[in-house]
């Protein structure tokens, strides 16, 4: 996990100005991977006392636009950030408990995929989202 100085150093390197809700926000996402908008609320007040949802909506959208966090959103799910960014990994997602864990690209680099048909665009990422039960689920399923 990346310490204050590093996130601070992240901010700086993607031109953002370094702040407590940014850096609260930084932390509970790499701590927390996957985490929709609500769990990282919960968790920046945690550490930093009353912070507006708006206020963590605005870091989220910063950050995600500077390039330091990711915004996915598997189907049938809410939106959920990762730190994990600039490459062009997949995900898995359980059908009963809605656990998501990362999947490296199954070819080579991104896209990764190559569409049947491109329909002229400039194709330069793939997003793949694989579904079925994580481990406690299906050992839950089969008892």
């Amino acid at each position: 996990m990346p310490t204050t100085t590093d996130f601070e150093q992240m901010l700086r390197e993607a031109s953002l100005r370094v702040t407590r809700p940014r850096l609260a926000v930084l932390s509970a996402v790499h701590g927390h991977p996957h985490a929709d908008t609500d769990s990282i609320i919960g968790v920046v007040r945690d550490g930093l006392g009353e912070v507006s949802h708006q206020a963590v909506y605005d870091v989220l959208r910063a950050l995600t636009g500077a390039g330091l966090l990711r915004r996915i959103q598997p189907p049938g799910s809410v939106a959920r950030y990762e730190a994990r960014v600039g490459d062009n990994h997949h995900h898995v997602v359980c059908r009963s408990c809605g656990a998501i864990a990362d999947v490296d690209c199954a070819v080579g680099h991104a896209p990764c995929l190559t569409a049947s048909d491109a329909h002229g665009f400039l194709i330069d990422e793939a997003e793949v989202v694989y579904r079925g039960l994580c481990p406690d689920c299906s050992t839950a399923s089969s008892s």
